[in-house]
């Protein structure tokens, strides 16, 4: 029964996401770096996860990293973002999950400036943004 309840969820997801977002929010893929149609972005608004719509990221947390992707020194609710242990790739990094779907955002590193020294490096992919006044 749960095998068939895991392949309908899938089913759907795969119905509701495009191929590439599918990839990285469902298969933890990753965007090339500095083609994601977020990593530049100035406007002022919300991030909001692309696969579920919960509010995870805003303008004002936003910095130029220069690593290619949409950058954040915090949540804008922590309540909506999870982190756990990623040791693929051979290297150990913490995930950066959405809590509400459990789509695969980006990792999030200990480099990232004032306040927090935390980077949250989302791939764009996994966000859609509201634009605000």
């Amino acid at each position: 029964m749960k095998e068939t309840e895991d392949k309908n969820k899938d089913d759907e997801w795969r119905k509701k996401l495009t191929k590439e977002q599918y990839q990285v929010l469902r298969n933890k893929g990753t965007e090339r770096p500095f083609t994601g149609e977020y990593w530049d972005n100035r406007e002022k608004g919300d991030y909001v996860c692309a696969g579920c719509g919960a509010l995870l990221f805003d303008s004002e947390t936003k910095f130029d990293s220069g690593c290619g992707w949409p950058s954040f020194y915090s949540p804008k609710d922590e309540k909506n973002i999870e982190s756990k242990k990623d040791r693929s790739l051979g290297m150990s990094r913490e995930e950066v999950l959405c809590k509400k779907c459990g789509g695969h955002l980006g990792h999030v590193f200990k480099d990232g400036p004032k306040p927090t020294g935390l980077r949250y490096c989302i791939n764009s992919i996994s966000l859609d943004f509201k634009k605000t006044n």
